[in-house]
């Protein structure tokens, strides 16, 4: 599955200590979002690989020494939430 930020959020900023703010666009005004390090992790890897969710995890196993089988499934439930958070979708996106 390849999955991308949806129209409107970008990145804000990475703090020093690794959390990730994103701002989405929405008809009340702009909503800001914050990730922690892993999440912030899995945003990298996701557009390094242009939201392929096989290959961002692939590469978080080997940076996190874990086996893939679990990076994937980790990956996979984040995508989850920001896809129930309105910030990310599955390609084609709307």
């Amino acid at each position: 599955m390849r999955v991308r930020p949806m129209p409107g959020v970008s990145v804000a900023s990475v703090d020093a200590t690794g959390r990730l703010e994103l701002l989405a666009e929405s008809p009340v005004g702009t909503m800001r979002y914050r990730c922690g390090p892993v999440g912030t992790a899995m945003w990298i890897a996701l557009r390094q690989y242009e939201g392929d969710t096989g290959a961002a995890a692939r590469l978080l196993a080997e940076l996190w020494n874990t086996a893939p089988e679990n990076a994937r499934a980790d990956l996979d439930i984040w995508v989850e939430e920001m896809r129930d958070a309105g910030l990310m979708c599955a390609e084609p996106c709307p």
